[in-house]
């Protein structure tokens, strides 16, 4: 791309990818704006993870958002927190059955809270456990989309055969769908942050399709085919062609490309198959006595397959194309999951991840326009 480019340079996104990042962001101050009653386990857990975070990190603090009153009593069981939160009351919660529409129109609520927190600066990042889709409708409406982006899209890390140990996959939920010009901006939004995220100079993209033959496909997929193969220079990476659903876990790319619907069904598959996979583990080996030995004996390779699948470890999927960081961790996060959602909002709001990635989409829509 042109000189106009942002300089993208690589930051660490999991729980065990290249740990001397956080040393090299660690002369910079954060705040993040937390919303601490969205999730399934209530503010405790969120509470629980903030300090586990702080236990890691002392170039971090938090606001944090929801019922004042409980937040006060669950902050002060937490020594480390001391000087480190500030509560703001928001007595409204989304539930996770509010419709978008509804929530967004809502002022009172801590997501809405903790996400004007970063439209105001006072944060650079936010962090939810909330409703997906509230959280989405909410953020498009107060931080707006960046120029140029038509659909935002939320991206996932995907444990993967590949030597960065993840891929990234997008869209996983943000809006069901997508044509093929929101595809093609999936692609570049894509492969900048597998550039920041994964420290990858030159990203693999595929596009997520039913087969790989080139007669396969909806229309608007073999239309998105043709955008993103020719865009591939402008973007700066290599276009691998159409990949299946094998492919996503595998080591032919590093970012895979799909609309909303598809990518948060796989997204689910996924967990519910790791922790399926974990659940017939236990079982077999608690099966027989010799098997429990066989346990004992296995148990350092256990711990370490169990620590590589962990969903909690890798918690939190980005929305991409705003203007301000959001990171979405899982509903069913506990304190692990949570504080792994903090390191990436961290991370991504201490390398100035938003802003970069709205002047390479700026760039690249200025550089598609010059070359029509």
């Amino acid at each position: 791309m042109s000189a106009q480019n942002p300089t993208e340079t690589p930051l660490d996104t999991s729980e065990d990818m290249v740990k001397g990042r956080l040393g090299a962001l660690s002369g910079t101050k954060v705040t993040l704006s937390i919303d601490a009653m969205g999730g399934d386990r209530g503010p405790a857990a969120v509470v629980a993870g903030i300090s586990r975070s702080v236990s890691k990190n002392d170039k971090v603090d938090f606001i944090l958002h929801g019922d004042a009153e409980e937040l006060i009593k669950l902050v002060r069981k937490k020594k480390n927190l001391v000087d480190r939160v500030e509560i703001r009351d928001a007595q409204g919660i989304v539930s996770m059955d509010e419709k978008p529409s509804q929530a967004m129109r809502r002022t009172d609520t801590s997501m809405r809270s903790a996400i004007d927190a970063v439209k105001n600066g006072e944060a650079q990042a936010c962090v939810s456990c909330g409703n997906t889709g509230a959280l989405m409708a909410t953020s498009m409406i107060r931080l707006r989309k960046i120029e140029g982006v038509n659909r935002p899209a939320i991206a996932c890390l995907w444990p993967s055969r590949n030597p960065q140990g993840f891929n990234v996959m997008l869209d996983v939920g943000a809006d069901i769908r997508a044509d093929a010009r929101d595809l093609l901006q999936y692609a570049m939004m894509g492969a900048s942050y597998a550039r920041n995220g994964l420290g990858l100079e030159r990203p693999r993209i595929g596009l997520l399709n039913v087969g790989t033959e080139e007669h396969k496909g909806r229309a608007e997929i073999k239309e998105a085919q043709e955008l993103i193969a020719a865009s591939a220079h402008i973007g700066e990476f290599d276009y691998e062609g159409f990949v299946e659903g094998s492919d996503i876990p595998g080591d032919r790319v590093d970012v895979i490309v799909t609309d909303g619907f598809t990518g948060n069904i796989a997204l689910k598959t996924g967990e519910g198959t790791a922790k399926l996979v974990g659940d017939f583990l236990k079982e077999a080996f608690k099966a027989t006595p010799l098997s429990r030995i066989a346990a004992l004996l296995a148990l350092t390779s256990l711990r370490r397959l169990q620590k590589r699948i962990d969903p909690r470890r890798v918690n939190g999927g980005v929305f991409l194309g705003l203007r301000g960081t959001v990171v979405k961790s899982h509903g069913s996060a506990d304190a692990t999951g949570v504080s792994a959602a903090i390191k990436l909002a961290y991370e991504l709001a201490a390398s100035g991840f938003s802003d970069r990635l709205a002047a390479r989409v700026a760039s690249a829509a200025a550089a598609a326009q010059t070359e029509q």
